[in-house]
């Protein structure tokens, strides 16, 4: 009788999916449902569930005595059921394209009011709820779950009952019988007949709720009634009844809740949190919700309580606490203020840049300012003698991953990083799949783009006034630089955990801006989603023909030697082709060609404009060492390097995107760059070909046509343009028609071609000079061409003046997405610097939307070839192509699903006055493809 004597708890499960639709419908029947921030975002059904959850937590602490609480909502994409009936909840529409961005935000929501936020994937809400309710009601606990879903009634017991918050009823057993006309053992039965067309369960066609109650209080079950339906007497039902027996019992599967969903927290550690308004202001803050402000300051008053106990920093100016770990106990200690928080700054220690080639050499973590620990992991590893007695205390790496993993993948805890798409990806490697994060390098672009560098050491000194200790500091420079697993614990400790330290305290600093500058909904819907759609494709990585790049390879170095005999025979001697100074001695000093010119060194210039200047005046040596040095750099830059980044382990590359490192939102690829292989050349586009799939698959190739142009005539307001791309016409051919007075049909390529440099140039600023490089013209026929382009289309050079002019007074330009480019020398009285700063002015609003664009149409881009039943992954992105490895029977299917998402991208944020254009192909390469 002992265990009677332990205190029941009183558990109350929020269904939070249920929650959000209701709050979100509710407000659309009124004009909050409308509500959005200054900067735009959508937040209305935001503020419903907030609204509501508030509510509930002021009447439990009122009318009700819980103990626990949490709430619990749906995964995103297909759960277990989908296994057993493809079509399941198949009918249901899309979300609303509104809800879409709030879906994350109603999470936060959630973790602002310091209450546990759970989903598991592969599984529904009501699941989840099951699997807690059932386990708390064999533990003798109360259960309450704040829902009126039918679907859930099957739960209802003496233990476990319902409330529907929006009537403030009780659901118990009587309630459940007047809805069903049985008791809750019988609702799986009943519902297994009838079908939900909602959730798309077929159940047997003629039978109803009531018919079916009726029939299982006459069988007793569905299996009885089933093995007993040719008893029926009406026709049409037994009929059905045998006819479509195995659906039912399909039907049965599908609406049965699953009790033993693998839960990650155990009902102890849903325990009633207080409110902590220095949680739960800045998020409210955030969010521009001032009325809901007011009524929680009426209700709580505004003491907020302590950040940390122990913490003797505020702000930086103190000393702060790290903590080195080395017991599990103490471990434990850091997750459960993780929990008590729902905040914790998280940075991995690796001991190499390449995160799918690194080792997790340690963690820090803080959940304060000036509070954050350590936890080495595997220093000394790899056989080195550290002196070091603490490194034999680590806790072994298995085991600290079994008891972080928990929090780290929880979403009822935010992680907050300093490019977390590196410590994601170290992580998943591990198993180890981080989430919910916030990314403080992100939000620093969202805010500043164009004002300096993202990266920690700055942030800190920008913003904290605060100079962090340097890798190189206790890593050391040079050859004789340690890796970090070879550094002592103690002084890797200090490093590591005042990286944690710094990263929440620029959180803390950062975060409440976008909301407060408008780029919250930049940050939301472009920077933070995006961060792990990329870990994805890094980590998928694509495959490399070796064979092919040693053939080219072969190739390459035959041609080089030809064009350095060539050289020589041009030159009357042999020389380095690789060598400038012997480059100019050669055409300059003992040829004595004309046209060249010094650098600020009094050195001959033998760069590729000077070179192709000379071989334009009709000089044969210049244009073989252009092309020698062409063939030089494919074969350095790709056929011989790229085989020493294929990855041991996966026989694939795994570039890495730099997502903050451009000024107008492009991603970068390094390591190696996949973004600069030539494909203008034929010699560049052959190096694609080495891109290969594994067996049974192809390649898809899917890349925006003309979209900066495109995207030009919009934001400029072209009219001949839009019409032009309106109606399908070829827009160079259309430019030189109207620059030159030349019809379309039978021009020659050469005025198109010219046409065609104008248009592209344009965006970038193009001078006269550069366009009578690229056209191998003078230079005043060149600024006649650009002259008569603005004539024909004073719209460009309108939109032109504009944007400069808005640039000098604000100092900034933005693309038509919100996001901001700040662009410093647009005031400068040096010519140089300020016509440089112009062009960046005058392309950012353009590049910048482009940019937005695509990272648009590949945040949705995973879910959508999901929703389609395809198996597709998607491997890289070159700026405006994004390629995709597919089954070849999939291939068309891609291709279609693909463009779809990637044309309409800009929706529902934008509505483009011009036709975007996508060309989709598969191949057995990514050249095929292209």
């Amino acid at each position: 009788m002992a265990t009677k004597t332990k205190t029941a708890k009183r558990l109350y499960l929020v269904d939070g999916s249920g929650y959000l639709f209701r709050a979100y419908f509710a407000m659309a029947r009124s004009r909050q449902g409308l509500t959005r921030k200054s900067d735009g975002l959508p937040v209305g059904a935001v503020l419903g569930f907030s609204n509501m959850l508030n509510k509930l937590l002021t009447d439990m602490q009122d009318e009700h005595d819980p103990t626990h609480l949490a709430v619990i909502f749906d995964h995103s994409g297909k759960t277990f059921r989908n296994d057993i009936y493809e079509d399941y909840k198949g009918n249901r529409p899309d979300a609303p394209e509104d809800l879409i961005p709030q879906f994350p935000l109603v999470r936060d929501a959630t973790r602002a009011f310091n209450v546990p936020c759970i989903e598991t994937p592969g599984f529904e809400a009501d699941d989840i709820i099951a699997t807690y309710a059932r386990t708390a009601e064999a533990n003798g606990d109360e259960v309450v779950i704040i829902s009126s879903d039918k679907d859930l009634m099957q739960l209802v017991s003496d233990k476990i009952s319902m409330f529907d918050p929006m009537k403030n009823k009780k659901i118990g057993r009587e309630e459940v019988i007047e809805k069903f006309g049985l008791p809750p053992e019988n609702v799986t039965d009943i519902q297994a007949l009838a079908g939900d067309s909602s959730d798309n369960v077929p159940g047997v066609p003629g039978i109803g709720i009531k018919t079916a109650a009726q029939l299982i209080e006459e069988y007793g079950d569905l299996e009885t009634l089933l093995d007993r339906a040719s008893e029926i007497k009406q026709n049409k039902r037994r009929e059905n009844l045998i006819e479509f027996a195995e659906q039912a019992r399909i039907s049965k599967k599908l609406v049965e809740l699953c009790i033993d969903v693998p839960l990650e927290d155990d009902v102890d550690s849903l325990a009633i949190r207080s409110i902590d308004l220095d949680l739960l202001m800045p998020f409210l803050e955030e969010m521009e919700f001032n009325q809901l402000i007011e009524r929680i300051k009426r209700d709580f008053g505004d003491d907020r309580s302590v950040v940390a106990e122990g913490s003797t920093m505020t702000g930086g100016a103190e000393t702060p606490e790290y903590e080195t770990i080395f017991e599990e106990a103490a471990l434990q200690t850091w997750i459960d203020a993780a929990y008590e928080r729902g905040v914790i700054a998280v940075d991995t220690e690796t001991d190499s840049l390449n995160a799918m080639r690194a080792n997790l050499v340690g963690v820090s973590m803080s959940v304060a300012p000036g509070r954050g620990c350590y936890l080495p992991l595997q220093h000394g590893g790899d056989g080195l003698a550290l002196d070091d007695e603490e490194a034999s205390k680590q806790i072994p790496i298995a085991r600290a991953l079994e008891l972080l993993k928990p929090m780290l993948e929880d979403p009822a805890v935010l992680k907050v990083g300093q490019n977390m798409k590196y410590d994601a990806l170290v992580l998943s490697r591990y198993d180890v799949n981080i989430g919910p994060f916030d990314d403080t390098m992100l939000i620093s672009y969202s805010l500043d783009c164009g004002r300096g560098g993202h990266g920690m050491d700055e942030l800190a000194k920008r913003h904290l006034d605060y100079d962090t200790i340097k890798f190189s500091d206790i890593a050391g420079t040079g050859k004789k630089a340690k890796t970090f697993d070879q550094i002592q614990i103690k002084e890797a400790a200090k490093y590591a955990a005042e990286d944690a330290d710094i990263t929440l305290r620029l959180y803390q600093a950062l975060k409440p801006r976008l909301a407060a500058e408008g780029k919250t909904t930049v940050y939301e819907t472009l920077e933070r989603p995006l961060a792990a759609i990329i870990v994805a494709m890094e980590r998928e990585g694509v495959k490399v023909d070796k064979s092919v790049l040693a053939e080219l390879s072969a190739d390459f170095t035959q041609r080089m030697a030809a064009s350095e005999a060539e050289a020589y025979q041009l030159a009357g001697e042999e020389f380095k082709l690789g060598s400038p100074k012997q480059i100019s001695e050669i055409l300059f000093e003992k040829l004595g060609l004309l046209g060249g010119r010094k650098t600020a060194k009094g050195a001959w210039s033998t760069n590729a404009d000077v070179l192709e200047e000379l071989a334009a005046a009709g000089h044969d040596l210049p244009r073989v060492i252009l092309d020698w040095r062409s063939l030089s750099k494919l074969k350095s830059t790709y056929t011989d390097a790229l085989p020493e980044d294929i990855h041991p382990e996966t026989g694939r590359i795994h570039t890495s995107y730099s997502l903050a490192s451009t000024t107008t939102g492009r991603l970068s690829s390094n390591d190696p760059n996949l973004q600069n292989i030539p494909i203008r050349t034929e010699d560049g586009r052959k190096i694609r070909t080495a891109f290969v799939h594994e067996k049974g698959n192809v390649l898809v190739a899917a890349d925006y046509s003309q979209i900066e142009l495109r995207l030009l005539a919009h934001i400029a307001d072209l009219k001949s343009m839009k019409q032009a791309f309106s109606d399908g016409v070829d827009i160079h051919a259309m430019t030189a028609s109207e620059m030159f007075g030349e019809p379309v049909e039978g021009m020659d390529p050469m005025v198109r071609r010219r046409a065609k440099a104008i248009n592209f140039g344009i965006i970038y600023g193009i001078s006269a000079f550069g366009l009578a490089n690229q056209l191998g013209i003078s230079r005043s026929e060149a600024k006649d061409y650009i002259d008569a382009y603005f004539k024909k289309f004073p719209g460009i050079r309108h939109y032109m003046d504009e944007t400069i002019a808005f640039a000098k007074d604000h100092g900034y330009v933005e693309t038509i997405f919100g996001r901001r480019t700040y662009v410093g020398g647009i005031n400068e009285k040096n010519p140089a610097m300020r016509g440089y700063s112009e062009r960046q002015a005058i392309n950012a609003p353009i590049q910048g939307a482009a940019a937005d664009v695509i990272r648009r149409a590949m945040i949705r881009m995973p879910q959508a070839l999901l929703d389609a039943g395809l198996s597709a992954k998607m491997l890289l992105q070159v700026h405006d192509e994004l390629i995709f490895e597919c089954p070849k029977n999939e291939a068309e299917k891609v291709c279609d699903v693909v463009s779809k998402i990637m044309i309409g991208a800009p929706q529902p944020a934008i509505t483009l006055s011009v036709p975007l254009v996508v060309d989709a192909r598969p191949g057995s390469n990514w050249g095929e493809a292209h």
